[in-house]
């Protein structure tokens, strides 16, 4: 059953990443095919969201955040961008929980290579909280009540936290040759600026 809930996950988040064009749209249809199941699949959708989400709540992958954006990924990016992995899809996903370096093989980082944070459009940004939001707005939708996901988790003992909680050991991604042996694409494709006073994030 663990399995196949899964697999249906993984079905909704590649099908919407196929089909719709930007965040926006993404977040739209996943609520929509959400909204026509019974609400135990609603729940379901939530629960292996906040695990599979909980595999790239690391600080090897702060420390790739970081390094993507510039040495300034607070814990809302971060956690933001947990999801965004989430999003690109199961193939992707288990390449860069495996290394997070493998980042730099993702379309989508790729074209932001090389250009000022300042000109990222909002919706290139690789975060994703509107993921986080889906499966509650559909179970309002389908049940009328506005907190029925929240007490739905709580009445299964799922925890729902709002802040990473990064396994590992943090280490200083502004350690150019640290950072160069363990992240040595992303530390190519988005060097860090000049180190500031007072940085600590991430070691």
């Amino acid at each position: 059953m663990e399995e196949e809930s899964f697999e249906d996950f993984w079905t909704l988040i590649e099908d919407s990443r196929r089909r719709a064009t930007g965040r926006d749209e993404r977040e739209e249809l996943l609520g929509e095919r959400l909204a026509k199941r019974p609400s135990r699949e609603i729940v379901r959708f939530q629960i292996q969201l906040y695990r599979l989400r909980q595999r790239v709540d690391t600080w090897e992958m702060w420390a790739a955040a970081e390094q993507i954006f510039g040495g300034s990924c607070s814990d809302d990016s971060f956690w933001y961008f947990q999801f965004w992995v989430v999003g690109l899809g199961r193939e992707d996903f288990h390449k860069v929980v495996a290394d997070p370096d493998a980042l730099a093989d993702i379309a989508e980082l790729r074209r932001l290579a090389g250009r000022p944070l300042g000109a990222w459009p909002d919706d290139e940004w690789p975060e994703w909280e509107g993921l986080d939001h889906v499966a509650a707005g559909a179970y309002e939708k389908l049940t009328g009540e506005e907190d029925g996901l929240e007490a739905a988790l709580d009445a299964e003992g799922i925890e729902h936290p709002c802040n990473p909680e990064p396994d590992g050991a943090a280490w200083d991604v502004r350690h150019t040759e640290e950072a160069a042996r363990r992240l040595p694409r992303l530390s190519t494709m988005f060097p860090l600026p000049e180190r500031t006073a007072g940085w600590h994030r991430a070691g």
